[in-house]
């Protein structure tokens, strides 16, 4: 007996939402991808005027995919194109903020992955701040789409334990994969119809914040194990960041210093030179700075940093 599938369109555009269309792509589920949706052609190297696609519409095309690109999700005609695909499901990893108009069109739903243990670290940058907040647990959560933002009742969630040192891209990279089996099994609770959703506790709220060069900066009047929390939540992209000689300078790596130092060097921000590694001081010790960027230069370790270095201990970074 021939089963018609159902009908499902993905939205998504970076590499973090790769894994989930490919996951859906290759499993055995009774649904037909009929649009993958994304966002327009860009340039996306500094050094390449070229428009490129996202990684998203790239893996599109190698499946053999339509793909609509979107500029404005709010435009009617974008609902239009929606509705007239009759779409059972939507699913939405790492894409925009829909309009009912949009997620509604889903007979069977919509529904959003997003990287955090909802309701903690609502927002556009849940990675990032879970990390800054030195969390040992991240994961994800699957959720059906309502107006107010990551608000949405919860269909499942998927952890996993966070090492001290992990940094933003890294966690990505994991939860990318974490999320994919997620939202395939998801696909087939709603497939099947066992889907039970729980509400979100309002009381367990915790935002994300987008990230913008000002909330990005280094503050360094505090201990060392937030400094170090803060440049790894922010690794790789867009990197915390402090000056140096008035310059910008970005830091990707960091981790606790290794020793207690004999110096008189005690200001938050201060820089220490000894046996040929970079540290700087925090309000109760110090850190260790591994890699590095200076305006004009390109990236860089510590140690080769410091063989084009001409100042000594004490430069203080920030002011």
């Amino acid at each position: 007996m021939h089963v018609t599938p159902l009908r499902l369109i993905f939205m998504g555009t970076p590499d973090f939402a790769v894994p989930s269309l490919q996951a859906i792509a290759d499993a055995s589920l009774p649904f037909e991808i009929v649009q993958v949706v994304s966002a327009p052609d860009r340039p996306r190297r500094k050094k390449n005027a070229e428009p490129e696609p996202t990684p998203i519409k790239s893996l599109a095309l190698k499946l053999g995919l339509p793909v609509l690109e979107v500029e404005d999700v709010k435009d009617p005609g974008f609902a239009t194109a929606v509705g007239e695909l009759q779409p059972d499901v939507i699913v939405v990893a790492a894409f925009r903020i829909l309009p009912p108009a949009v997620y509604g069109a889903a007979r069977l739903g919509a529904f959003n992955l997003h990287a955090s243990l909802l309701p903690a670290y609502r927002g556009a940058a849940p990675i990032n701040h879970a990390l800054i907040e030195g969390e040992r647990e991240s994961g994800v959560t699957t959720f059906f789409l309502q107006q107010q933002v990551d608000t949405g009742n919860i269909i499942l969630k998927k952890s996993t334990p966070i090492d001290s040192m992990e940094n933003a891209s890294q966690l990505a990279a994991r939860l990318s994969k974490i999320g994919a089996e997620a939202v395939v099994e998801t696909l087939r609770l709603i497939a099947e119809g066992t889907v039970e959703v729980s509400a979100q506790d309002e009381s367990l709220v915790s935002k994300a914040p987008k990230l913008t060069r000002e909330n990005t900066r280094i503050e360094w009047n505090q201990s060392a194990e937030k400094l170090h929390n803060f440049i790894r939540g922010l690794a790789m992209r867009p990197a915390a960041w402090t000056t140096l000689g008035g310059k910008t300078l970005k830091i990707f790596q960091s981790a606790p210093a290794p020793a207690v130092f004999a110096t008189s060097l005690d200001t938050p921000g201060t820089m220490l030179i000894e046996d040929g590694c970079l540290y700087a001081r925090g309000t109760d010790g110090w850190i260790e700075i591994l890699s590095l960027q200076l305006e004009g230069k390109r990236p860089m370790d510590a140690g080769e940093f410091l063989r084009g270095f001409r100042e000594e201990s004490g430069v203080l970074l920030g002011s």
